[in-house]
């Protein structure tokens, strides 16, 4: 029997060599489950999805609110990851990796929770610091056709919480993770003064390297990349954001499901969304942006294979934590 890559990974069951992973984001605002298929180029892997599920569950209503995570939301859980586990074995995935961030890091109830639904459901849950989400998440550089010899700003906005990491020819430099997200932001809980430390993180960047270049992760700037019509590969400008973000405001809640076809869960936290996304890009000078229609679970499917067998084949290309 082959040995998993990480001991927090899933096993499932041994067969020959599969590139079919899944990666399970349990996120402030969904649940997501991704089962992909690395494929294997000469100059870099790409994944291949197969099957993307999310379940709004919505962790973070209830720990920005109370602290804690309700048994109502941890029984969610425990049927999501239920189901989340058999669909991964009829796509018979090899290896699953399930990571928690930014709600169920701050949970006070955390270690209980994972108790219980890790009995119940079988999967192992990984929470993962800020930056650990970070790597995790620009690691996707490697499997983009984006320009290896430059310089960008990832920014990943989530429901709790958002990452920044300056990536240089693919490594990471810099990162910080900050408690502004969609789910706080609709609950009131952000500190304001975690603007003026997204300012100085943004500051220094530009100080040490002048003029910078984004590239935007997450559901809601997809949408957005989506709503403006762009081509792929075509950056998303600032006021491309602020337009589509103007046009989607106008429109009620009950609107934006019914007429744009937006998800009941997509359709309260997309403003805030481009919110944060129009004022890092404002204080960060920068006025494009890419949106490569990546996210978490793919840098977590990214990090299984590379872990396994793509560290020999792209030894540029280092897994996370290598």
């Amino acid at each position: 029997m082959p040995v998993p890559p990480e001991r927090t990974a899933t096993y499932l069951r041994p067969i020959d060599r599969d590139l079919t992973y899944a990666a399970i984001d349990i996120g402030s605002n969904a649940v997501r489950l991704l089962v992909g298929e690395v494929i294997e180029r000469e100059d870099h892997p790409i994944i291949k999805k197969q099957t993307l599920v999310r379940v709004p569950i919505r962790l973070g209503e209830d720990v920005f609110d109370s602290g804690a995570i309700s048994n109502a939301k941890r029984d969610y859980l425990i049927k999501t990851l239920k189901a989340f586990r058999l669909l991964s074995e009829v796509y018979g995935v090899r290896y699953m990796r399930c990571c928690a961030t930014s709600a169920m890091r701050e949970a006070t109830n955390s270690d209980e929770v994972r108790t219980r639904v890790e009995m119940e459901s079988g999967v192992h849950i990984e929470t993962i610091a800020g930056k650990l989400e970070a790597d995790l998440i620009v690691s996707t550089f490697w499997t983009q056709d984006l320009l290896k010899d430059r310089s960008y700003l990832y920014i990943d906005v989530g429901g709790g919480s958002t990452e920044l990491t300056w990536l240089e020819k693919g490594h990471r430099v810099k990162s910080a993770s900050f408690k502004v997200g969609t789910v706080r932001t609709l609950k009131g809980k952000v500190n304001p003064g975690v603007w003026d430390d997204i300012r100085a993180f943004l500051e220094d960047l530009r100080k040490e390297h002048g003029q910078l270049m984004a590239i935007g992760t997450g559901g809601n700037i997809n949408r957005i990349f989506k709503e403006n019509g762009n081509l792929f590969g075509e950056p998303l400008t600032h006021a491309d954001i602020q337009r589509q973000r103007d046009r989607i405001a106008g429109f009620s809640y009950e609107d934006r499901i019914k007429l744009l076809r937006l998800r009941p869960d997509r359709a309260d936290v997309i403003i805030p969304a481009a919110d944060i996304f129009l004022r890092i890009l404002a204080d960060a000078e920068i006025e494009e942006i890419f949106v490569p229609k990546v996210g978490l679970a793919d840098g977590i499917i990214y990090d299984l294979y590379m872990k396994q067998y793509g560290h020999v084949k792209y030894p540029k290309a280092e897994p996370v934590g290598a």
